[in-house]
């Protein structure tokens, strides 16, 4: 993964610039369908809180978890942020009543990593909460095409300017974000994954697919086995 423009970029590639424009899509609705007000909320890959904001205001205690310095210097209080790379995270026993994987984490292309992140997700799970999951099913994948993606509120235009597959399981991208002023770049790779691999995926780490959250898919929760 790899990104370029104005700004710093993230160890993922991710431009802060860019994101530090982005407000909360439909995330908040999602999380806030299963996860009661007041509930405790870990958020793995926070980035610069654009979800958190939101989830605070709903009334949500909320850990903010990223890699990165200058993500985590965005995140807005009174959230606690926490410095750490997801795969390594262990808050000492402490649990959650949600632990969120957003931003299609879960498609990473490398195994090993995407297990890793389970791991943290079933290790920081309160009995009887709920790990709620981003990402892309195989059907969202292999829909990807070059052209516009959406305009955000603020004015960014994002669109898809490549996508590869450089193997039957796996698609490679690069999205461009423009204003005005700046233009970014994010390149990454995403694997392909089945329901079938989910379900594997989920029970290598001690968690089952209780539902899909949205119509599109892109949303589930899973629960402690």
């Amino acid at each position: 993964m790899s990104g370029i423009g104005p700004g710093a970029i993230a160890p993922d590639g991710s431009p802060v610039d860019f994101y530090r424009r982005l407000t909360a899509d439909d995330e908040p609705r999602v999380i806030g369908s299963v996860v009661p007000r007041g509930g405790s909320l870990l958020e793995l890959g926070c980035g610069t809180g654009r979800v958190t904001r939101a989830l605070l205001e709903m009334g949500h205690p909320v850990v903010a978890v990223d890699e990165s310095a200058d993500m985590l210097a965005a995140v807005p209080s009174p959230a606690e942020p926490v410095r750490a790379r997801i795969q390594d995270l262990d808050l000492g026993g402490r649990r959650f009543d949600g632990v969120l994987l957003c931003s299609f984490l879960l498609n990473t292309p490398d195994d090993d990593l995407r297990h890793a992140f389970l791991g943290a997700c079933a290790r920081h799970v309160a009995p009887g909460g709920s790990v709620i999951v981003q990402w892309q099913p195989a059907a969202a994948i292999d829909a990807w095409r070059v052209g516009p993606v959406r305009t955000t509120p603020a004015g960014v235009a994002i669109s898809m300017t490549r996508v590869e597959r450089p193997a039957p399981d796996l698609a490679a991208a690069t999205m461009r974000y423009e204003t005005p002023e700046h233009t970014w770049e994010q390149s990454f790779v995403s694997r392909r994954l089945t329901d079938a691999d989910l379900a594997a995926e989920l029970a290598a780490a001690g968690l089952a697919l209780d539902r899909f959250l949205t119509g599109d898919r892109l949303w589930f929760r899973a629960v402690p086995r």
